[in-house]
């Protein structure tokens, strides 16, 4: 069976970025898959597009410019926030906020979203909230494990999932929901990668 729309698809794969010495940042294995609905919009297009067609037991490698994965480094995306809106009753948290951590945040619109500290200064904290693989082309090279007609509980699941995926607290599900949840991808480094739209 070929990979086409509505098809659930289970896969391995190691990741890597282009350039970066070859270090592998993110591997699904074969005791934990990447499991996603094939044409539900929770892949990236283009690791989507290029895998349609392929069928069990098949391998892959993928090459991914930025602008095709998560895109370029937004400058944008690199804002200071006031200090005090990271206070908990009356104190800072300086073991979550400081630099190099990860911290979950909410948008004025209420999206969620993660952003990495800069910086922390007397009144203002600088975090970036690109992707942390904007900027990066990548390179995946797995296998297909399985491809079967996926039912209809695994496509209703993926409804409104447009934002799912690996690491970024949408709906995924390593059982097939839409996209990989943390338990269906081993990462080295947390990326939020998996070929996820997220």
């Amino acid at each position: 069976m070929a990979i086409t729309k509505n098809k659930m698809v289970s896969l391995t794969y190691d990741l890597r970025v282009v350039g970066a010495d070859g270090e592998m940042i993110e591997q699904a294995t074969a005791e934990r898959p990447l499991n996603f609905v094939y044409g539900a919009g929770i892949m990236l297009p283009k690791f989507e597009a290029l895998l349609e067609g392929l069928e069990q037991g098949k391998s892959f490698e993928i090459n991914l410019a930025c602008e095709d994965a998560y895109g370029e480094v937004d400058e944008n995306a690199i804002i200071e926030l006031p200090k005090n809106i990271f206070m908990i009753d009356g104190n800072f948290d300086d073991e979550i906020v400081k630099v190099g951590n990860t911290v979950p945040m909410m948008s004025t619109s209420g999206q969620r979203m993660n952003g990495l500290v800069l910086n922390v200064s007397d009144d203002v904290v600088k975090m970036d909230f690109n992707h942390p693989l904007a900027g990066e082309d990548l390179f995946f090279k797995g296998e297909i494990l399985e491809v079967r007609d996926a039912t209809d509980e695994e496509i209703a699941a993926t409804v409104g999932c447009g934002s799912g995926g690996c690491g970024s607290g949408g709906c995924g599900s390593g059982e097939g929901g839409c996209g990989c949840d943390d338990e269906s991808c081993s990462t080295e480094k947390s990326h939020g990668g998996c070929g996820c739209g997220c």
